[in-house]
């Protein structure tokens, strides 16, 4: 974007959100204008009516917009809300200024932030999936509208405006996402006979996913505080020293979610959303010192049910316990929250080595070190590290010597040769 846009932030509510729930969503859309290159200019809200069918709020809402617009050097509007192509329409030529809703910013931020070529086209077939429904007439020109917030990615070329144009591409795009998803699941399939557990963090965006991944993985990933900068997983391994040598697990660190998240999104991240229903821990991760933390929870488990996730996988961790003021604050967040929740600060590597003791006590509790032999045409030689953690192997002549970790049951196969040590 070559210049920062002014942005007027709009939005319609039902007269029974209080004040604190509006400036929470609020808040998080001026992070998101502010991530997508924005600056903040100023809300008008609305309280207590109906949508309008053709401008969303009340025609002297919209003359309220026109004099603030006309006053203070606007660029362009962000909608709180969801807008039909209708009422974008309506609105932008009412107003003569580019007009967008959350969804479209949202989409808009994966499209500035995608770098891998999967990422890429699941950004490019969220968008499409949006602009579909919403073609009338010529389509929705973008082009015409220049440069800026909300105009990235696919949006940006007029072959779009035409819906058969626009279905063959989404047709081609799920086709190559087909083929990732296809070597994901090889992928999945090559760790799930891995004797190591996949651990997954997820959580609200912001949360302090990235510095936590960093911690545990002695990573570089870049960590901001603008909103949606992981995109694509990264899988990395993580050393679990509290029982014995050579424990470990593989940690991915995954995209971060937000209240009302867009379906086009979930949809066209499925392959990379299915990597945290294949895995054996789930890392719920919390900012504790945010008063919305409560909401930030159940919408991250509103969508992990919505992929079926067991239940049984998640911890949850509340991060950021080092912005918290007093012990009474500590406390009084400990009794309104899960008894069996982790109290962390990623920055300050406070509580770390008690997550990873119980990420060791939830996958390694019936781990065990052993040693047997095995002849060297034993068939049962190249099966080995599917389901153990292979120390040290040695050779005496036709005999493999192998030092283990693995469960105790996984034994039982080789009860003649094995020697518990």
């Amino acid at each position: 974007m070559n210049q920062i846009e002014n942005v007027l932030i709009t939005g319609l509510f039902d007269k029974n959100y209080n004040d604190f729930t509006i400036g929470t969503i609020l808040d998080e859309v001026i992070s998101l204008v502010e991530t997508a290159g924005g600056t903040y200019s100023g809300k008008i809200i609305q309280k207590g009516r109906y949508p309008d069918r053709s401008y969303l709020m009340g025609k002297g809402k919209v003359e309220e917009i026109e004099t603030y617009i006309d006053a203070n050097d606007i660029d362009m509007i962000v909608s709180m809300n969801p807008l039909s192509s209708i009422q974008q329409r309506n609105l932008e030529k009412k107003l003569d200024i580019k007009v967008i809703d959350r969804t479209r910013l949202i989409l808009d931020i994966f499209a500035l932030h995608a770098r891998t070529l999967e990422g890429k086209l699941q950004v490019e077939l969220a968008q499409l999936l949006y602009m579909l429904p919403r073609l009338i007439g010529k389509g929705i020109e973008l082009s015409r509208l220049g440069g800026g917030i909300g105009t990235r990615g696919p949006g940006e070329t007029k072959l779009e405006s035409d819906r058969r144009v626009i279905k063959k591409k989404i047709s081609i795009i799920k086709k190559k996402l087909e083929k990732v998803r296809g070597n994901r699941a090889l992928q999945r399939k090559h760790r799930q006979q891995s004797p190591v557990p996949l651990v997954s963090i997820v959580g609200y965006t912001s949360a302090g996913k990235s510095t936590l991944f960093n911690l545990l993985t002695n990573e570089a990933v870049f960590v901001t505080k603008k909103l949606f900068s992981t995109l694509d997983p990264l899988v990395r391994r993580v050393d679990l020293r509290e029982k014995g040598k050579g424990y470990y697990c593989l940690m991915s660190d995954t995209v971060g979610f937000i209240r009302d998240m867009p379906e086009e999104l979930l949809t066209s991240f499925y392959a990379t959303l299915e990597e945290i229903n294949e895995s054996d821990i789930i890392l719920l991760l919390s900012d504790i010192s945010d008063p919305d933390n409560e909401k930030q929870i159940s919408e991250v488990l509103k969508v992990l049910r919505s992929m079926n996730v067991d239940a049984d996988k998640i911890i949850t961790v509340y991060n950021k316990i080092d912005n918290l003021d007093n012990g009474n604050e500590m406390s009084d967040k400990k009794d309104r929250s899960d008894d069996d929740a982790v109290y962390i600060s990623a920055k300050m590597e406070i509580g770390i080595t008690k997550l990873k003791k119980i990420i060791f006590n939830k996958f390694f509790r019936y781990y065990d070190r052993f040693r047997f032999s095995l002849n060297k045409s034993d068939t049962r030689v190249n099966s080995i590290s599917k389901w153990a953690i292979v120390l040290n192997r040695s050779y005496k002549g036709e005999v493999i010597n192998f030092d283990v970790l693995c469960d105790r049951e996984k034994m039982v196969k080789f009860s003649n040769e094995n020697k518990e040590i």
